[in-house]
């Protein structure tokens, strides 16, 4: 019998196929999804993954054979099912596995209105589900269910979803910039050409090719070895901004006309201030603004400067997204380059995020690099992986570490932050791979170096 829990992570399902996961399983987690969300209707959506049509219409049967319709919207980023499912108020399901190889894919799944599905919000019931029509020899019997035979239907939602984005980012009268966009073969070549098709953008395009084995370099803008060729291309061109896009496009990062990098954390205030002016225009007191605990200490200081107020929170697009629904929050950013909009059902989308990097740049004469350098204060690592054996092991040799440092504090809200007057890191286990995940910052290059390479030191010793 398959062990779910490996492939059942805190807020998706992401595996290997077919020997973690196949069509049988992605047939009963569509009538596991069903039985769970109480679904009369669903909408499904994948990514240009080789196995992504073939699962996703497993996935669809397993929910019609329960009497659900399923409106199958085909290739799509992660935010388009999100939007489809904002838009047509329908539980959603994305296969994907958005920056991992390609022998992986996965769902990303919502309730009704982008809602997200998570381990404390039906993934563990869909997962025991499953687990209970699976065999001991591995074969899949899903129960009938009384209710008519659903039907699958198709229907385009790209044009929609380019329209309501422009609809809430006017980008029509900024000045003309040259704009080079690397989608990584992943599902940005797919959606870019119509949201930013028409607007005053000369787009170079790299990797618009949809192709889920990634020919070119893995679609993972979080590792810097994926953006080089952006950063070489920008240079190249003389462009004013360079945006990557990881597989589901539901991720983007930012590159300066210097081809340097722009942290996410300095997008997550810039994105902050603009939607704290919107939100204050429209009468709101003192707007929330979302921001994981690995974000900068920049982010929640910008946010303060500007009237708004902040809620810290784990990492993970359902824990942002549960925050962003009982604060009222406007606006929520994450280290790893995800953006959530309370405009945008609070989901998710790196498309948004680069309008408004666009609309601010295009909107003022100046460069990138000189808009963005008010919100990068501090000297930060970026995030460093590394495989290991243990997880919690490693953590607590480190914990035993800095324990006895004066003026350190620990907090657990999400693997371990440890905090000092002039530096912080957090050290978390991965929920999909076995790494453990580091990231620090300090007022100062030398004192990240330091806490950085003795963090290090003793998670690879």
């Amino acid at each position: 019998m398959p062990d779910l829990k490996q492939i059942v992570k805190a807020y998706d399902v992401r595996g290997t196929v077919p020997d973690q996961w196949d069509e049988s399983l992605a047939r009963a987690f569509g009538a596991a999804f069903v039985r769970v969300t109480n679904a009369t209707a669903i909408v499904t959506g994948h990514d240009m993954r080789p196995t992504s049509p073939s699962l996703s219409r497993a996935f669809a049967e397993g929910a019609a054979a329960q009497g659900a319709d399923v409106v199958e919207i085909g290739l799509c980023s992660t935010d388009q099912l999100y939007f489809a499912s904002g838009k047509l108020d329908l539980p959603g399901a994305m296969f994907t596995a958005s920056h991992n190889p390609a022998q992986y894919n996965g769902i990303k799944m919502c309730r009704a209105g982008a809602s997200p599905v998570g381990e404390d919000t039906g993934l563990v019931e869909i997962r025991e589900l499953v687990e209970s029509w699976t065999a001991a020899d591995d074969t899949v019997t899903v129960p009938g269910s009384d209710a008519p035979q659903g039907t699958i239907t198709q229907q385009d939602e790209l044009q929609p979803y380019a329209d309501h984005l422009n609809g809430l980012v006017d980008l029509s009268g900024i000045r003309r910039l040259k704009v080079a966009v690397d989608a990584g073969n992943g599902m940005g070549g797919h959606t870019v050409p119509t949201v930013l098709g028409g607007l005053p953008l000369d787009i170079v395009p790299m990797y618009f090719e949809l192709d889920g084995t990634f020919p070119n370099h893995e679609a993972n803008p979080l590792d810097p070895k994926n953006l080089v060729d952006l950063q070489a291309k920008v240079r190249e061109v003389g462009a004013d901004i360079g945006l990557a896009f990881d597989g589901d496009a539901d991720r983007c990062f930012v590159i300066d006309e210097r081809g340097e990098p722009v942290s996410p954390s300095a997008i997550t205030a810039l994105v902050a201030v603009r939607e704290l002016a919107r939100a204050k225009a429209d009468g709101e007191a003192e707007p929330t603004i979302i921001h994981n605990l690995i974000t900068s200490w920049t982010v929640p200081e910008v946010v303060r400067e500007h009237g708004g107020k902040v809620v810290r929170t784990r990492v993970g697009h359902s824990f942002i997204k549960q925050e962003m629904a009982r604060t009222g929050a406007v606006f929520g950013g994450e280290h790893s380059a995800h953006y959530y909009f309370r405009d945008f059902w609070r989901a998710d989308t790196g498309m948004l995020a680069a309008m408004h990097v666009l609309a601010a740049l295009g909107a003022q004469p100046g460069t990138l690099s000189a808009l963005t350098a008010e919100y990068d204060r501090y000297a930060a690592s970026g995030e460093i992986n590394s495989t290991v054996d243990d997880q919690a092991a490693r953590t607590a040799a480190v914990r035993a570490a800095f324990a006895g440092s004066p003026d350190v504090t620990f907090d657990e809200l999400d693997g371990m932050t440890v905090t000092s007057r002039d530096w912080w890191f957090n050290l978390r286990a991965s929920n999909t791979e076995p790494l453990l995940r580091l990231n620090v910052e300090a007022r100062e290059q030398a004192v990240m170096a330091e806490i950085r390479d003795r963090v290090l030191a003793i998670v690879r010793g």
